[in-house]
């Protein structure tokens, strides 16, 4: 029995532990054991994490694949886990450590603070997996996997041994991101973009062998630099090749200002004439573009920070060499001393030495660390990188072959760029938690890289007997006892970027690198869904390692989506204060309103704008399917054991069964070409509108009728669409579906393991045995067949004859509301020259003509009459004479109005759009609204041009 009304939070809970006692969405069932695999690998969620909107919206979309293929007869593997998140672990545990009042992490000790994280991951890591559950994910949740499990590191290890094995892992010197915070090389990915306003400072640098005036432009050359604290590393200045302004000055030098270094003046391309002084100073050591011009011209690399961005100066061997006499004493005052605190020391020594030329305000981007939230410096040490340019080649020609393909197609010319231009890949991470770095220094800091300690210290004892740093004797000593070769042999502290592990995911999680059966079925994997900010942190890095070390890409299709944003198109933040809560939403509306209100908004390429309403919405269309099904069980709608809706006789139920099969055809394509709002709103026009609004009113007359055969096959057939309408609404709303699934028929397999409706013939061999052996029960066995048949139904006659009423009822609707016709005022029809097809069905579909379009009579003639509204229908005519029944002459001139109203909105919007200044200064988002405003006012004039051009055709 249907309750009366729809209550989600009773639903939610009690499906999930439904699906879960089930084990429904376990991979490898015994009954599916020759089905084609299909495998979809979770983006892991950072295991300190909470769900967010574009969790939401990514994990709707990947169980909408997920369940649309189990229930096609695949073995799905939706692979969960969670990923350590380095950075986000350890200050999580870090803080609590603060606010508890307890030792610090290096008060504490490695192994002991590890210790603590672990315990804490125990007690509230993972927070997120339930949450998503809540969603209604259908991961095997069985096979979860974190990061650093033990298979998992193992397989972190092996790929860290070999790559090195190979030379693409190396040790170099180079630029970071250096966070001063946290005391950590970060990645771009954590790097955020902040806009500062700050200054320019023009910088007098005099020329080599001229006596320096401030009155004499020729005795120098102007910098201008942002970062005046970071010119004490300078080693060169840089003009454009072309400047005529400085073309004399190439292979000069000039001194360095307070510090007396000499530094040449150099052409390179990278200088831009039409910015600031036009010439550059040059500091490789401080900045990622100097980094590279540095390298081109040869200059020396001084940095002159240390990692808590404090100037480093007196024990900096790199600074001193060279220096004039006197210059120590500059470095003894400002050693040590913080970068901004020094910042505003230096530029007012240089103002007294007349170097400053002016200061002008300047607004610019500076990158903060997105958790320390401070400023971070290009900070050039000693870290681990993968050679990251050979191992993408293979993955650029996997997705020029097609073998990985993006979806929307547009994102494959990003990730080429990405990838044809990549960089070195920093790995090593100056953190205590994260897989720790395979390698041991030897005391002459020779690295020795192994997957074990053991055979580690085997080749670093090895090495120093052969090159008789030690005896024989001594290396056998040691290799039998730990203690004596205590500080021999020491491990790199670092551990690796979280980056490196989760490249590794779609094959590690399978178990790899043990030969699994996992890995031989479920690798490669079919889709990735993910976010379009980390396809080159994440998908590219994927690609690599798996091509690298499986020879086949990861996956052969990557869906990309977009941001979902509040409901004016504004990116979603807590500082604007415009974030909403995916939990919230679920508690208020229940997860179905808001997967599927995600989902009909999500058009490939687009951003999602989300709205409580939007969400409210879709509410009320779980709302109208459960009392639809309410209706249904409240009028005796049942199939009866072994009905075959192919036999329907009812021109009615003919239709429903048409329709039916076009909508099964409309959302199977839809979702097999990743158009998920287009699948999503082809079932909502189909459930709304087909099966609520016409079939089930047309049918009322039936079902509240005399016992009959016409209304014993209406009950069957109203059933049987309400089931197709639930196995098709099931991808994206589980929990009601599954719920209305039971409450209905006396059935006891699940939806969520329910057919695919499908076309007769459709299935293979191999896709039909799973389901034979899937239902052992006998009753389910009709409704399978069913099932396989329930796209098999196309009847143009049907179509032709429930078409014309609907057309006719819905072009008459749209006139009344048009001419602003009140409800109770009734109107007359003429069918001008009516086909025989329509004479014949009018006496059939009269009463119900009049009642739905509100009207008073229904008569044929030759031609329309005078003062007559005249529509086309289905290429015939059907007129409403509207002489005497409203007031033509005002009509016009409201509908005048309205024109006028729409014209100046599309004229305001015009002139923003073509003003240069708005669309250079406004947000993308609000530019994205503008449009949309134009879009929708021109919608709204055609609508009453053709309201207007009805008018034209009535004789007042």
């Amino acid at each position: 029995m249907i309750e009366k009304n729809y209550q989600p939070a009773d639903i939610e809970g009690r499906m999930s532990r439904l699906w879960e006692q089930a084990s429904a969405f376990k991979a490898g069932r015994p009954e599916r054991r020759e089905a084609q695999p299909f495998t979809i690998v979770i983006p892991p969620p950072n295991v300190t994490g909470s769900l967010h909107m574009g969790h939401a919206l990514n994990n709707t979309l990947q169980d909408i694949l997920c369940r649309f293929e189990r229930m096609r007869g695949r073995d799905v593997l939706w692979q969960p886990g969670t990923d350590h998140a380095g950075i986000a672990t350890q200050m999580v545990v870090e803080r609590q450590l603060m606010e508890r009042q307890e030792p610090g992490r290096r008060a504490m000790g490695r192994a002991k603070f590890l210790e603590r994280v672990w315990r804490w991951k125990a007690e509230s890591g993972g927070v997120i997996v339930n949450q998503l559950k809540r969603l209604g994910a259908s991961c095997d949740w069985s096979r979860e996997r974190f990061t650093m499990d033990e298979g998992l590191s193992r397989a972190v290890v092996k790929v860290f041994v070999e790559l090195h094995r190979e030379g693409l892992i190396y040790k170099d010197k180079r630029l970071v991101n250096w966070d001063p915070k946290l005391l950590t090389a970060i990645s771009d990915l954590e790097v955020q973009q902040v806009e500062v306003k700050g200054s320019l400072w023009y910088l007098r640098y005099p020329i080599e062998g001229k006596s320096f005036s401030p009155d004499d432009p020729a005795s120098f050359i102007v910098v201008a630099t942002v970062r005046p604290e970071t010119m004490l590393g300078d080693t060169g200045v840089a003009v454009h090749p072309d400047d005529e302004r400085y073309t004399h000055l190439v292979g000069q030098h000039v001194i360095l200002p307070l510090v007396g270094r000499r530094i040449p003046i150099v052409a390179d391309e990278h200088a831009d004439p039409a910015k600031g002084s036009g010439a550059v100073k040059v500091t490789p050591a401080h900045d990622f573009n100097d980094f590279e011009i540095g390298k081109r011209h040869g200059l020396p690399q001084i940095s002159v920070l240390d990692q808590e961005a404090r100037l480093a100066l007196l024990d900096n061997e790199d600074y001193l060499r060279g220096l004039p006499e006197g210059s120590l004493q500059f470095a003894e005052e400002f050693d040590k001393v913080d970068r901004f605190a020094a910042r505003k020391k230096i530029v007012a020594r240089l103002e007294d030495f007349g170097f400053l030329e002016k200061i002008e305000p300047n607004t610019h981007m500076v990158p903060h660390g997105d958790r320390s939230g401070v400023v971070i410096e290009p900070y050039l040490t000693d870290q681990w990188y993968v050679d990251a340019k050979t191992l993408a080649q293979p993955a650029i020609a996997a997705v020029r072959s097609g073998a990985t393909s993006f979806v929307p197609k547009n994102w494959e010319k990003t990730y080429f760029e990405w990838m044809e231009n990549i960089q070195p890949w920093c790995i090593s991470r100056q953190l205590w938690w994260g897989h720790q770095i395979p390698a041991w220094y030897g005391p002459d800091g020779k690295a020795f890289v192994a997957e074990t300690e053991e055979e580690a210290v085997g080749n670093a004892l090895g090495y120093y007997v052969e090159q008789e740093a030690i005896t024989p004797e001594q290396g056998r000593e040691m290799a039998l006892d730990r203690n004596k070769r205590e500080g021999f042999i020491t491990r790199d502290e670092d551990v690796l970027d979280t980056w490196f592990s989760s490249a590794l995911w779609p094959f590690s999680t399978l178990g790899w690198p043990d030969d699994t059966p996992e890995v031989k079925r479920y690798y490669p994997t079919d889709a990735l869904v993910t976010g379009f900010d980390i396809i080159f942190f994440w998908v590219a890095r994927m690609m690599m390692m798996g091509l690298h070390f499986m020879k086949e890409a990861p996956f052969s299709t990557v869906y990309i989506h977009r941001l979902v944003r509040d409901e004016k198109g504004a990116k979603m933040s807590k500082s604007k204060g415009n974030v909403i809560d995916p939990l919230g939403i679920i508690d208020e509306y229940g997860a179905d309103a808001l997967r599927f209100a995600l989902t009909r908004e999500a058009a490939q390429g687009h951003d999602i704008r989300l709205s409580p309403h939007l969400v409210e919405t879709n509410r009320n269309f779980a709302t109208k399917l459960w009392n639809a099904c309410r209706f249904a069980e409240m009028n005796g709608c049942v199939q009866p054991p072994g009905f075959d809706a192919r036999h329907a006789k009812e021109t009615l139920n003919r239709w429903i069964a048409h329709e039916t099969s076009r909508a099964t055809g409309e959302v199977t394509e839809a979702i097999g070409s990743y158009r998920f709002n287009d699948a999503a709103n082809a079932i909502y026009r189909f459930v709304w509108n087909v099966y609520c609004d016409w079939y089930l009113e047309l049918a009322k007359p039936v079902l509240l009728g005399e016992d009959g055969p016409a209304k014993t096959e209406t009950r069957a057939m109203v059933a049987w669409a309400r089931d197709e309408i639930l196995k098709l609404l099931h991808p994206f709303m589980p929990f009601i579906t599954e719920e209305l699934w039971a409450i209905t028929g006396k059935r006891e397999g699940l939806m969520a393991l329910t057919p695919w409706p499908r076309k007769a013939g459709s299935l293979t061999p191999q896709q039909l045995s799973p389901i034979s052996a899937a239902s052992p029960n006998d009753a389910l066995i009709p409704a399978v067949i069913l099932a396989l048949d329930a796209g098999d139904f196309s009847d143009p006659d049907a179509e032709a004859e429930i078409g014309w009423v609907v057309d006719l009822v819905t072009s008459i609707r749209s006139v009344r509301a048009e001419m602003n016709i009140p409800p109770a005022t009734l109107t007359s029809l003429v069918l001008a020259g009516a086909s025989t097809e329509t004479k014949e069905r009018m006496p059939r579909w009269s009463d119900v003509i009049k009642r739905m379009a509100r009207l008073s009579d229904i008569s044929v003639a030759d031609r329309a009459p005078e003062g007559a509204v005249q529509l086309l229908v289905r290429g015939e005519v059907a007129a409403l004479p509207l002489k005497g029944v409203i007031d033509l002459s005002a009509e016009r001139s409201r509908l005048d109005k309205e024109i006028a109203k729409a014209d100046a909105d599309i004229k305001r919007v015009d002139a923003k759009l073509s003003n240069e200044k708005f669309v250079a200064n406004a947000s993308e988002e609000i530019v994205e609204e503008e449009k949309e405003k134009r879009e929708a006012a021109v919608a709204r004039r055609a609508k009453i041009v053709e309201a207007l051009q009805r008018l034209e055709n009535v004789d007042a």
